[in-house]
């Protein structure tokens, strides 16, 4: 973290228009409903620029993404909270809504040291994501392996979040790449959930013989997290409103451009939440006990659905801005990345961050 911003301002109630104010960027105090009604909030990293994805070492340093083509790392027990620079990908271009995305870390890390990577490139006239894997070399990135090329990039709806499911295989979301009919085609890796082994082979128990595809009829999902009972949940855009949570089976279609929201029609899914006509664009998700919580970038806050009631509930409503990307680490607490930066939001000066929360104080 920047000396000069040793002192920083995201501190507020949620009732009262109470001005910004200062407290340690360093208190070990961690955000709750209850802190930020009494003007407390713990940032472990600001001044980033657009961080799009967050995923924990085995060690407990936190990896993120940032999506102007950048990887950064960041020890949470230094006490400055600076973020030492591991990479930059040359080959990243970042046109609208692409860039350096999605990050994973594989499962066996002790064993197998590899960081994957989606991002977005251009090759010749055409513009593609790819998944790439590295290996991790005391903190330096070598001997890069693309394990899934070509997928349709586009201004809008790249999709790309990574994640490493119960079963040890890897998920990732790709978007329509604004061309919705390629989510209907099943020859075509836009609009879709995508499941590959960690070498980036298609497992045989994959949905679709020879096939990439675990899921398909989609938008441009961007979250990822699964149930206690190994089910998979993705947040999805919908088209200005009508976002979505869906419970992704494997095979299923889910409806893209055919139906949105609560639209139903055979043999396709129906969503399980949908935002009706305000939008949230959801993004990345996680589950804690039984909650799905997911970050809303146009809905600016954090968002709690508990699966079993159906109850939805909001945090940080408008207070810190869109939100990317949330993952718990293994200290317990949620961290959670905001993207004021990236062209839709308005950033402060201290933008983007990533917060520290106590979920357990989240009721």
């Amino acid at each position: 973290m920047n000396k000069q911003a040793a002192f920083v301002f995201l501190l507020f109630t949620l009732t009262t228009g109470c001005p910004w104010f200062s407290v340690p960027a360093t208190a070990k105090t961690s955000i709750s409903v209850k802190d930020v009604a009494s003007n407390t909030l713990n940032v472990v990293a600001d001044h980033l620029n657009v961080p799009w994805s967050l995923d924990f070492l085995p060690d407990g340093k936190l990896l993120f993404t940032e999506r102007s083509g950048t990887i950064k790392l960041l020890d949470l027990n230094d006490q400055n909270h600076s973020p030492k620079l591991v990479a930059r990908i040359n080959e990243v271009s970042s046109i609208g809504e692409g860039g350096l995305l999605g990050l994973a870390v594989h499962p066996n890390f002790g064993y197998k040291p590899f960081i994957y990577l989606y991002y977005s490139y251009s090759k010749q006239t055409h513009y593609f994501n790819k998944v790439v894997r590295f290996q991790w070399d005391h903190s330096q990135l070598s001997n890069p392996k693309t394990l899934v090329d070509e997928i349709p990039a586009a201004a809008i709806h790249n999709g790309g979040r990574l994640r490493f499911g119960p079963d040890g295989l890897l998920y990732i979301t790709t978007g329509d790449a604004n061309h919705p009919e390629n989510a209907q085609n099943l020859q075509s890796l836009s609009g879709k959930i995508l499941r590959i082994d960690a070498d980036g082979h298609i497992p045989k128990n994959n949905p679709f013989p020879n096939s990439l595809i675990y899921s398909y009829g989609h938008r441009n999902p961007q979250g990822l997290a699964w149930d206690d009972h190994g089910q998979l949940w993705a947040t999805e855009h919908g088209p200005r409103a009508h976002d979505e949570i869906n419970l992704i089976k494997p095979g299923a279609n889910y409806g893209w451009p055919e139906i949105i929201g609560q639209e139903g029609k055979g043999g396709m899914q129906t969503s399980i939440l949908q935002s009706g006509v305000e939008t949230w664009a959801p993004s990345g998700a996680e589950f804690y006990h039984g909650i799905f919580y997911f970050c809303g970038l146009r809905g600016q806050a954090l968002f709690a659905f508990n699966v079993k009631t159906k109850e939805l509930k909001s945090y940080l409503q408008n207070k810190v801005g869109r939100l990317r990307d949330i993952r718990l680490g293994p200290d317990g607490l949620f961290y959670v990345a905001s993207n004021n930066r990236d062209g839709r939001g308005f950033a402060r000066k201290e933008d983007d961050l990533i917060l520290a929360i106590d979920p357990k104080q989240l009721n």
